[in-house]
């Protein structure tokens, strides 16, 4: 597989499989900050507007509190 050049340039040259997992680590820990801030601030936000029934709005909440409590 190839990896796109902008992709390649956001990577460090790491020699080391140790340094460039923790790279990794500490790449997926931002990511996981940043998508945690992202579903809170929809749950935080949602408003039942009658578009949808009931059952759906209450689904899509849990939904999104399940995806939260996987990203603890």
């Amino acid at each position: 597989m190839s990896i796109t050049s902008n992709i390649k340039l956001a990577i460090p040259k790491i020699e080391s499989t140790r340094e460039f997992m923790k790279f990794v680590e500490e790449c997926s820990q931002t990511a996981n900050k940043f998508f945690t801030r992202t579903l809170m601030s929809i749950l935080i936000n949602m408003k039942f507007d009658g578009s949808h029934i009931m059952h759906e709005y209450v689904i899509e909440m849990t939904n999104i509190a399940t995806r939260l409590n996987l990203l603890e």
